[in-house]
């Protein structure tokens, strides 16, 4: 097997195991949801977002004939809507990070995997010469880079702090 053969099916897997893995970072979410009967802290639209991105890539996926954009994508679409049909049961009014200079309604866990995620399918994308690959999931990493900043601007010592005044 030729050196970029392997290195197309390492990748190949990296970008699998980044994925699942970001999926599967909503279970924390949902089992939160269910046990607290609410969706406090938890976001809705990296849920929403991730099920449009999913359904868009496994038809992307089956016309191209590219059985890993299609596995991940097809459990990716699952997962999405499990989590969006969870939130919507348990959902009131939500309230806005930089209203209350909080990142408790932010997944850090979320963040880190979509910036991983996002940079391998980016990188996945540009390997196969492909920018309908590479090029959705830039916007995934921006946005990773701005949360990042919003923990950075608003730590959680800060949240323990406005926690406290809430109570």
């Amino acid at each position: 097997m030729e050196t970029g053969g392997v290195f197309d099916s390492l990748l190949s897997g990296v970008c699998v195991v980044f994925t699942l893995g970001m999926f599967s970072t909503g279970l924390t979410d949902l089992r939160h949801m269910r046990m607290t009967r609410s969706v406090d802290s938890v976001q809705f639209l990296p849920f929403l977002t991730t099920e449009v991105n999913n359904l868009g890539w496994l038809s992307y996926g089956a016309l191209k004939g590219d059985g890993t954009l299609i596995v991940v994508n097809a459990v990716g679409a699952v997962l999405q809507t499990l989590y969006i049909s969870v939130y919507l049961h348990y959902c009131p009014r939500k309230a806005k990070v930089i209203q209350t200079k909080s990142t408790q309604c932010l997944s850090f866990s979320l963040t880190i995997a979509t910036l991983l995620t996002s940079a391998s399918w980016s990188l996945y994308g540009f390997r196969l010469r492909d920018p309908y690959i590479m090029v959705p999931n830039l916007p995934g990493i921006f946005t990773s880079f701005i949360r990042l900043w919003l923990f950075w601007k608003y730590p959680q010592e800060q949240d323990r702090n406005y926690r406290l005044l809430q109570t």
